[in-house]
């Protein structure tokens, strides 16, 4: 039987690519989309995708699409309760179990918010096989963790009628796949760039700069995507989900300080600025930078944490390993990107 798709998100960065992706791969799948606004081409390009107009806050139109489709993959504000609620909702109404892939992310496992490894390398590595338990008990500022404990209460209450997978991808690089009919970048580099410009031209680091993050090229992503999809059209079996459906997904680690000496030769090569060498910034500095009413000290965040993760649930069930250009290959193109889009 056609497997049934809801998919939200379709004009973002990861959710642009998720659909594409999906729709590419298996043009049988019967795919419907949420859009508030409908990209001029996008009926053209896929024509055989279902269009239902709305936004996160619409409860009751992704509770009746969750409630239609066999896998719900809900992408874009991973911190939107109102949505999550909607979703889950639809899917239990169903007669049979269905499959939710929920997007979050490493954040979650960030140490942004203890001062103890700002700017410093965290020996801390987090696995999605077998740190579950440490992951699932994480404080409350922890990001994503608002939605995470959603999606655990559904499994610990009815994993016998949803199955639930939480893709947690590190931070992401690489052109989209959307077509030109979603968000093609993602958000780190073009926030480094900015942030590096107003400091009069000069990328810079905090304290040691040797804090780490993992990456994901955006194709490497996708293979993530398409392996865990695919497996719930197949009924599931194999793969983890509830309480082992938590899926990581990088596939390299870069200290901030070497993003941060690759993109100052990047940008001295091109003209952007004089002087490549990064400069040290203080936590005033930090501080300032990305100020948001709900996240304050969002700059600690992007540039001076550690997320540091491993993929072993997808290096276990597929033999999951990077592919694409590395991040540190692939920086040119995301930086000039983004000093076009300034």
């Amino acid at each position: 039987m056609t497997p049934k798709v809801f998919l939200t998100g379709g004009t973002g960065y990861i959710g642009g690519s998720v659909l594409h992706t999906i729709v590419t791969a298996h043009p049988e799948y019967d795919v419907t989309v949420l859009l508030r606004k409908v990209p001029g081409a996008f009926s053209s390009t896929y024509p055989k995708v279902k269009i239902v107009q709305g936004d996160y806050d619409s409860f009751d139109v992704l509770a009746e699409e969750a409630s239609k489709a066999d896998i719900v993959v809900h992408n874009g504000n991973s911190d939107h309760e109102p949505s999550l609620s909607a979703i889950i909702t639809g899917l239990l109404k169903r007669s049979s179990p269905g499959f939710l892939l929920h997007l979050s992310g490493t954040g979650i496992v960030s140490d942004w918010a203890d001062p103890t490894y700002l700017g410093k390398l965290n020996p801390k590595i987090w696995s999605d096989i077998d740190d579950l338990g440490e992951i699932s008990s994480l404080p409350e500022h922890a990001l994503h963790r608002n939605t995470e404990k959603m999606l655990n209460a559904t499994i610990a209450d009815h994993s016998d009628k949803v199955n639930i997978a939480i893709m947690c991808p590190p931070d992401i690089y690489g052109r989209g796949r959307g077509r030109g009919l979603a968000k093609t970048w993602s958000a780190f580099v073009p926030f480094f760039v900015k942030e590096s410009m107003g400091l009069g031209g000069k990328v810079f680091y905090y304290g040691e700069g040797m804090n780490t993050r993992s990456w994901v090229h955006i194709d490497d992503l996708m293979i993530v995507y398409l392996k865990v999809v695919e497996a719930a059209a197949a009924g599931g079996g194999g793969f983890g989900w509830g309480k082992e459906g938590y899926y990581f997904a990088g596939t390299q680690e870069v200290s901030h300080i070497e993003v941060a000496k690759a993109s100052g030769k990047i940008l001295k090569k091109h003209g952007v600025i004089k002087d490549e060498e990064p400069v040290q910034v203080s936590t005033e500095q930090l501080d300032a930078m990305m100020k948001l009413p709900r996240f304050p000290k969002l700059a600690r965040y992007m540039f001076a944490s550690n997320s540091r993760t491993r993929p072993h649930r997808a290096e276990k069930l597929f033999g999951y390993k990077g592919t694409a250009p590395t991040l540190l290959e692939s920086l040119e193109e995301d930086i000039m990107q983004a000093v076009k889009s300034l």
